[in-house]
């Protein structure tokens, strides 16, 4: 099952609900960063097609200078994924195999942007109108409004998130209602499983 949602909408708070319950989560971020590290294929890939400049003194991926070009050029966004998705997604699949459980949640954050994903059954969006967006990623990464308007931009919109969904979980709220609603879901997901 997935998790998705756009940028600060709370799906790490929501996983987070669905772990204390016990339930496993896969989470795609995590992945993304080991697929990455200083003498993966993935790196080396990623350095020979777009270029050393995007590797800092370390050696390691330079995330924000990378991520300052996504924004700018759709180009080169596409060629990253092409070269991330399918290492992903591969490594995700081989985590939930090794699950013994009746259900997971697999944190994809980019999921309405991606078809490495076919064999999901079902799709659990966190949602939150999108000034709430554009305030928590403010407050939470330090930058401007325009700033957090271009994130917004370069995802999937709200309405192509919604369209996916089994289930929406309104997370506009405060974070102290999380926990009953989760619970509410995790309960559902288990009879569903059954």
């Amino acid at each position: 099952m997935v998790l998705t949602g756009g940028i600060a909408s709370g799906k790490s708070a929501v996983s987070a609900c669905f772990e204390k319950l016990g339930t496993p989560v896969v989470d795609t971020d995590i992945i993304a960063r080991e697929v990455v590290e200083p003498g993966s294929p993935a790196l080396e890939r990623i350095a020979g097609e777009l270029g050393a400049g995007f590797l800092d003194a370390d050696g390691k991926l330079n995330r924000s200078k990378l991520r300052q070009a996504i924004f700018s050029d759709p180009d080169l966004k596409s060629r990253l994924e092409t070269i991330l998705h399918p290492l992903i997604g591969k490594e995700v699949l081989q985590q939930v195999k090794q699950l013994d459980s009746p259900y997971c949640i697999i944190v994809i954050p980019l999921y309405a942007e991606s078809s490495t994903y076919a064999w999901i059954d079902r799709v659990l969006v966190v949602d939150v109108i999108e000034d709430t967006q554009i305030e928590r990623v403010m407050a939470r990464d330090g930058i401007s409004r325009e700033q957090a308007r271009a994130i917004l931009n370069a995802q999937a919109s709200r309405q192509d998130r919604l369209a996916l969904a089994d289930d929406i979980l309104d997370n506009s709220g405060d974070l102290s209602e999380l926990p009953e609603k989760v619970k509410a879901l995790h309960e559902k997901y288990l009879s569903l499983a059954c």
